[in-house]
């Protein structure tokens, strides 16, 4: 049986079931053997009854109690009932439309039952427990693997398929090298495959775990660098008068945070290297990037050289656009901006004071990489919010220059096992600090019945000259989920609930200009409450705005809401997060009270990661990564760093992994891995 072949022809695998099994992404014989399990339980122990907890799945060794009791409560369904005791206590146990379970119980025999336990009262049970006599283990006396499923598969079906094919099928290859399996002490691929369907005890479990874990891992980490590899070919300048970013510190009305100091100070040891520049700048809502950002850009106009950088809106690049123009002023520097809204005029003049080199400071969006901007000498360029652009966007941005040095910005922190997959091509700083005198914003978690009182509140904010946001997780009425309009909850707030305000409403259908212009007349002040959907999640700075409502918050991702929340505090009045949600559940509740009782957005994220899992993590989809199915990016740091220690010794022995024993590696890798721009790394 080769690995490549269907699973159409695997026995018990018809025509029918061969769709289901589709379903799960299984088409071939490899397909099977990384169809790994979800979970597994343990039917090795045995409990006494009278230790058994409601709701546990447990193994107990029993015998008859009572007669057993065959009936028909009503039609369609049979049930069968028996007592049984284990010496310690009594349990019931039921099996429905099993009938042949009345003949298989016989008085004075021992049996091992699994199953899940229910109390009623004082009394337990158990409903539909597997069961084999004591001696003769076929369900239970080992640790059984769980499935993933679909409908009309169960996990029997599944079972024995993966059986046939740990037996039937051809050597699976060893993608990792027999100095790699030495080195770090690993299990065979063929003995950690049979370990994982089919363990023999916990200890060797967790060996082919490891195992399995560690080649997902080595994939991403050579992924990670080979494309760091690339980016440092070339040579970028050497900027020669970093010291000036100290200058640069001290014009300033305020002191920078020791955070931000740190990390200007990584940036200018890259920027004094002729090796091109890879960095991520992790900083919290409100901790200084820009400041950050315009230090080094100080540094690269000093050095002679131009420095751009690239949002990803029109008014968060106005922004920055003003803030730098007041800033570089007393040093006569010239700051163009490039942005789709331009008349054809303005285009014009600032795409040749980039051209000839008179604007040393450039910003703008992703207008910025069109084929006729042409600059004069870059030197640095910076992305602000990373993960609203592709891997394409930054790329095509760092090749405006012959060999530039690339800063990325984001107010997302990151836990660090995801940024080490997510940005390993990067090196990492994190702005951990945020600048004194900034207000926590206070939280609060509610449901509907404190409406008049939300209400109130934010009449009460906008009478004293504040201004709200309200956020909504829809814009149209669904019929699935009971989740607030934007559009209808603007009429509605308009209409009849501040019918002497000035509301506007902003959401993602609507153009561009759009936007621009309803978010610009908030600024201006001119509207008292902004209702919008999460396109305000990355937005410009509204320092009157003080409140900020967000309906239906268990819609949202811990992550984002903490973003939607930073698009207020952003000035000198005292701001207030109101989360609604009227989901009582045991996740909603331990979500909002994350919120509640932090502003740290680091701890936010790694509990936001905890309660999503990394699928639906903003960052792995752009960057071409390929799902985990074994690893754990919460739990399996030490995976990954070992991972890592591996793939730089194979990489300094094979760089582009050539060699033979780096065959069925370099042939894994290829077909999993996509590096910038979507282009093969080894090509």
């Amino acid at each position: 049986m080769k690995l490549t072949d269907s699973i159409r022809y695997i026995k018990g695998v018809g025509e029918k079931k061969q769709l289901l099994f589709n379903k799960l992404g299984i088409y071939t014989v490899a397909d099977v053997l990384y169809h790994l399990p979800r979970d597994y339980e343990d039917r090795t122990s045995l409990k006494p009854i009278c230790e058994l907890i409601d709701g546990e799945s447990a193994c107990i060794m029993v015998r008859l109690a009572s007669e057993v009791k065959s009936f028909s409560p009503r039609r369609g369904l049979k049930m069968v009932q028996a007592v049984m005791s284990d010496g310690s206590s009594q349990i019931k146990v039921v099996w429905f439309n099993m009938p042949y379970m009345a003949q298989k119980l016989k008085p004075n025999i021992e049996y091992v039952l699994y199953g899940k336990v229910s109390y009623r009262g004082m009394s337990c049970e158990m409903v539909n427990p597997v069961l084999d006599e004591s001696g003769n283990h076929r369900n239970t006396g080992g640790i059984v693997p769980i499935y993933p499923l679909t409908g009309g598969l169960t996990q029997k079906n599944i079972r024995d398929v993966i059986n046939i094919v740990l037996t039937n099928a051809e050597e699976i290859p060893e993608l990792i090298p027999t100095y790699i399996l030495n080195e770090f002490k690993l299990m065979g691929i063929k003995e950690a495959m049979l370990e994982i369907h089919n363990p023999t005890d916990f200890e060797k479990f967790k060996q082919a775990r490891y195992r399995l874990a560690f080649e997902e891992l080595l994939t991403f980490q050579l992924g990670v660098c080979m494309v760091k590899g690339e980016k440092k070919k070339g040579t970028a300048p050497a900027f020669r008068d970093v010291k000036c970013a100290s200058e640069f510190a001290k014009s300033l009305s305020f002191e920078l945070t020791n955070a931000q100091k740190r990390v200007i100070n990584d940036i200018c040891r890259d920027l004094k290297s002729s090796e091109p520049m890879n960095r991520l700048v992790q900083g919290d809502v409100g901790s200084g990037k820009t400041m950050v950002a315009a230090a080094v850009m100080f540094v690269s106009i000093k050095s002679g050289y131009q420095a751009v950088m690239m949002a990803p809106t029109e008014i968060l690049a106005k922004q920055h656009y003003n803030n730098f123009k007041k800033i570089f002023s007393k040093w006569n520097v010239t700051v163009a901006i490039l942005i789709g809204g331009q008349g054809a005029a303005e285009r014009r003049e600032n795409l040749e004071l980039i051209k000839s080199g008179r604007a040393g400071i450039i910003v703008g969006t992703h207008a910025l990489i069109s084929e006729n901007v042409e600059f004069y000498r870059l030197g640095l360029a910076i992305t602000d919010e990373q993960h609203r652009f592709g891997v394409r966007q930054r790329s095509s941005l760092s090749e405006k220059g012959e060999s530039v040095h690339m800063l990325v910005m984001t107010a997302t922190p990151i836990p660090r096992t995801l940024s080490l997959i997510a940005y390993g091509d990067l090196d990492i700083s994190v702005i951990d600090e945020l600048p004194p005198g900034r207000q926590p914003i206070e939280t609060f978690a509610v449901n509907e019945e404190m409406r008049p009182r939300i209400n109130s509140f934010i009449m009460k904010n906008i009478n004293e000259g504040r201004q709200a946001y309200i956020v909504c997780p829809l814009v149209e009425e669904s019929e699935t989920l009971d989740a607030k309009s934007a559009i209808e909850y603007a009429e509605n707030l308009k209409n009849k609930v501040f019918p002497n305000l000035e509301i506007g409403l902003i959401y993602g259908k609507m153009s561009n200009k759009e936007k621009e212009e309803v978010m610009s007349r908030f600024v201006s002040g001119e509207l008292n409450i902004l209702v919008s959907t999460t396109v305000i999640e990355v937005g410009v700075d509204v320092p009157n705005a003080n409140v900020m409502v967000i309906e239906n918050a268990e819609r949202f991702g811990l992550s984002q809401l903490h973003q939607l929340r930073g698009r207020i505090g952003r000035g000198k009045y005292k701001s207030y997060c109101i989360l609604i949600s009227n989901d009582t559940g045991e996740t909603a509740r331990e979500r909002m009270k994350v919120m509640c009782m932090t502003n740290d957005g680091f701890k936010i994220s790694e509990r936001d990661l905890e309660l999503r899992g990394p699928g639906e993590y903003f960052g792995t989809r752009q960057h071409g990564l390929p799902g985990l199915k074994i690893a754990n990016i919460l739990t399996d740091m030490d995976i990954l760093t070992e991972a890592q220690k591996a793939a730089a010794i194979i990489l300094k022995k094979d760089r582009y992994l050539e060699l033979d024993e780096h065959k069925y590696l370099k042939e894994n890798f290829e077909s999993k891995f996509i590096s910038v721009g979507g282009r093969g790394i080894l090509s």
